[in-house]
């Protein structure tokens, strides 16, 4: 029982980061099962299975908050459906750990670029132009939910962090979004491990934990998302994606320090603290470009 609440517990956690900034449910839930010693394929399984009413959950509510594309959602969701399906069904056969640093190593350099994008702004608000072409989307599904699959985690980190870096929707739209469509993306990935290992290879009690913490705290995230400033919001989306991705390099085969962790964790703690630095900057600046926009009217 106590190890079915604290699954309920980073359920919660991981919907209410994932619901705000588009990622890390997965990745969140994944490690803990992983840590555990569960096998790849029947973490992912009961976490996938646990996100078909998370998703749902969170879908609905930035529906109601109004966060979300449906031209997006529209184009993405069949064809992260369908690749989530092929990549849950090939994952016992597929070396997914070689190709694991080499991927976050990609959304490394996408995490900086998107900080340096909405911080590197002078006075100036974001600004969201055109529209993401579905030639750019449907490979991006395809990529993203073959490594959702995969990892047990990767629609969010893949999906998010390339539409930010775009430039052509705003957060809010691209966080509710990528939750949205991630509901098929999750139906897919569950129908694969039904077929691969069968009913009796994934633990509903977990997956019903954590489905119960994400059920909670997915429409808080979706407020979140609708109230916070694009400038913050991106900012705290990078600062994540370079976060997360930096630790998987770093104990990678690529930098070869997976037997120092304290090296590791120093880093990680490092950058932590340069993260919140960020979003402390980037509210700050928000709040001067509100007062002086505001001041505005007053002069005239």
């Amino acid at each position: 029982m106590r190890n079915l609440i604290v699954l309920a517990v980073v359920g919660l956690f991981a919907q209410l980061v994932d619901g705000s900034l588009g990622m890390a449910y997965g990745v969140t839930s994944s490690s803990l099962l992983l840590a555990t010693g569960i096998a790849p394929a029947a973490a992912s399984a009961a976490v996938h299975l646990s996100e078909v009413g998370t998703t749902l959950v969170s879908g609905a509510a930035h529906w109601r908050f109004g966060n979300i594309d449906w031209r997006v959602v529209s184009i993405m969701a069949i064809p992260g459906g369908v690749f989530a399906f092929l990549g849950a069904t090939l994952l016992s056969s597929l070396p997914g750990d070689e190709a694991k640093p080499w991927v976050a190593l990609l959304l490394l350099s996408l995490g900086v670029y998107v900080v340096y994008r909405f911080l590197k702004l002078g006075g100036r608000r974001p600004s969201f132009r055109g529209r993401v072409k579905a030639r750019f989307l449907v490979p991006l599904a395809a990529v993203a939910g073959t490594m959702d699959a995969i990892g047990g985690g990767g629609w969010g980190p893949v999906g998010t962090t390339s539409l930010l870096a775009s430039g052509r929707l705003e957060p809010r739209k691209v966080v509710g979004s990528i939750d949205t469509a991630e509901f098929v993306v999750a139906v897919g990935a569950s129908l694969g491990f039904l077929f691969a290992l069968g009913s009796s290879g994934i633990n509903l009690a977990w997956a019903g934990a954590l489905l119960a913490g994400g059920v909670v705290a997915a429409p808080v995230a979706a407020y979140l998302v609708r109230h916070l400033p694009a400038r913050v919001l991106g900012t705290a989306a990078g600062g994540l994606i370079i976060i997360t991705n930096v630790k998987t390099v770093l104990e990678s085969s690529l930098i070869g320090l997976e037997k120092d962790s304290t090296t590791v964790w120093s880093i990680v703690a490092v950058l932590a603290v340069a993260w919140i630095s960020l979003i402390v900057t980037a509210v700050q600046a928000e709040r001067t470009v509100r007062r002086d926009t505001e001041a505005v009217p007053a002069r005239s």
